[in-house]
């Protein structure tokens, strides 16, 4: 798993260097996960390593709820539907860690389980101005013991 992981993230600084200026954007995101109700924040990095295909790795805290608290870990391709107007749609493919954390409060101690598995979606975003573009997306993230929506709003700044 640990080898999964820094080849992902080596691939993805690998894409950063072969980018040009402009192909890249980082934003802050809101998330809600239908599981367990979780809430959530995150941090998403966006490269375009070649016209309308983009990877977007991201990182999601979701807060306690029931007593589970959890973090992700995505790796996600983008295909961009360029429209006019500043306006783009995309589907949504991609890899995705997850750990969660389990507090039942009796003082029986805390319990923590690992999945691995799958995002499929769709997302939109609108180009506010050169500088910001505010997107949503909803993806089903398929885990073992573990299938939920995922609803995200999020505001980037543009590189």
């Amino acid at each position: 798993m640990k080898r999964f992981l820094l080849s992902i993230a080596i691939a993805t600084i690998a894409m950063c260097a072969m980018a040009e200026a402009g192909d890249m954007a980082a934003g802050l995101q809101f998330h809600y996960a239908s599981k367990n109700s979780m809430v959530g924040l995150g941090a998403q990095f966006q490269i375009e390593p070649v016209r309308n295909v983009r990877v977007a790795p991201e990182f999601i805290y979701y807060f306690k709820d029931s007593g589970i608290d959890a973090y992700n870990v995505n790796i996600n391709l983008h295909y961009l539907i360029r429209s006019y107007g500043g306006s783009v749609f995309y589907p949504i493919a991609g890899f995705s860690y997850a750990n969660f954390e389990h507090d039942p409060g009796y003082g029986t101690g805390k319990y923590s389980w690992d999945r691995c598995g799958a995002n499929i979606g769709i997302g939109y975003e609108y180009r506010i101005n050169d500088r910001f573009t505010f997107y949503t997306e909803e993806r089903f993230q398929i885990l073992k013991d573990w299938n939920q929506s995922v609803t995200t709003l999020g505001l980037k700044f543009n590189f």
